[in-house]
């Protein structure tokens, strides 16, 4: 077993420091690689990497089928990752997952989304509370700032939650009017800031933050302690504001930029542009979006529908 744990613990580091993958990559391959190893202590099997075949394979899937189907397509894909780098390093000969396939089927869902008038009612939230920061404590002054740039920048660029969370003070630049955004993969892309309310606020933000941010903190955002603001603390922020807007939706970043590139296909942009914005890396991901909500569906059937050309009733007699 030692041989297989120290395998994965190269496959780890070789992700980290040669890769540059992100915590929550490596986290997550180290949650589904340490389960493909206590795997084998259940069944008490000492085993190598070059003795794993297909058949040891399927049983392990077999035992991971209970799993959401996201879940399960995330494993599967770290054990992947996993065999490929083994093969690359020479450790094993053929990979077994060339010789196996295994299909898991994820339901089809629609995004949920915001209307444009829920996401007006969120904005008239947060900036409504700037109202009253002025009497409030310096730090509430800087919390309530920091909320809505943290909005703003989510809705603006569609970024993932993670994306906004690793922001670096390096990668925004006011003046020109645009972020550095990392990725999935440690892709970049560049995202342009245009309104200029919304970069009147960060600008706020940028300059309270200077009394606040730990020297060692290079995110943009920060926390009480002056350190980076997690995934987490963004969720309560969406969370939180979304409740005092009483959105009755279950509202996280995420749904952010499902709402920005459903809002965007419904303002005639090029289904390309919104791909290259949102970072994703196949068009095919994007088309989710292609989807229309009902009320644009009920005014483009009722305004452009061909059957409006004619009527029955004038022929009835």
């Amino acid at each position: 077993m030692a041989t297989l744990e120290k395998d994965i613990a190269d496959f780890v580091s070789h992700c980290r420091h040669e890769k540059k993958l992100s915590d929550k990559t490596l986290k997550c391959y180290q949650i589904d690689l340490t389960q493909f190893v206590r795997f084998f202590v259940g069944e008490d099997e000492q085993i190598n990497v070059d003795q794993i075949d297909k058949s040891i394979l399927r049983r392990y899937l077999h035992t991971i089928t209970d799993y959401k189907p996201k879940t399960i397509k995330r494993k599967i894909a770290s054990l992947k990752a996993f065999f490929n780098f083994m093969e690359f390093e020479d450790k094993i000969t053929v990979n077994p997952f060339r010789k196996i396939r295994f299909q898991v089927r994820e339901p089809k869902r629609l995004p949920t989304v915001m209307t444009q008038l829920e996401v007006k009612k969120i904005f008239q939230t947060v900036y409504s509370s700037k109202i009253d920061a002025a009497n409030m404590s310096s730090y509430r002054k800087f919390e309530i700032i920091r909320n809505i740039a943290v909005i703003e920048l989510l809705f603006a660029t569609g970024v993932r939650v993670s994306e906004l969370s690793y922001l670096k003070q390096d990668n925004i630049d006011l003046e020109a009017g645009f972020i550095k955004v990392i990725g999935k993969g440690n892709k970049e892309r560049i995202i342009q800031i245009c309104n200029r309310e919304m970069v009147s606020t960060i600008y706020e933000y940028s300059n309270l933050a200077k009394n606040y941010r730990d020297v060692s903190t290079k995110t943009f955002f920060v926390n009480r302690l002056g350190n980076q603001l997690s995934d987490q603390s963004i969720r309560s922020i969406v969370k939180n504001v979304s409740k005092a807007a009483a959105i009755n939706k279950h509202i996280t970043p995420h749904i952010f930029r499902h709402s920005l590139a459903t809002q965007l296909l419904e303002e005639g942009v090029d289904i390309k542009y919104i791909q290259i914005i949102l970072g994703h890396s196949s068009i095919m991901t994007t088309q989710i979006y292609t989807h229309v909500n009902g009320e644009k569906q009920k005014a483009i059937l009722t305004d452009k529908h061909p059957r409006r050309k004619f009527s029955m009733s004038e022929n009835a007699t």
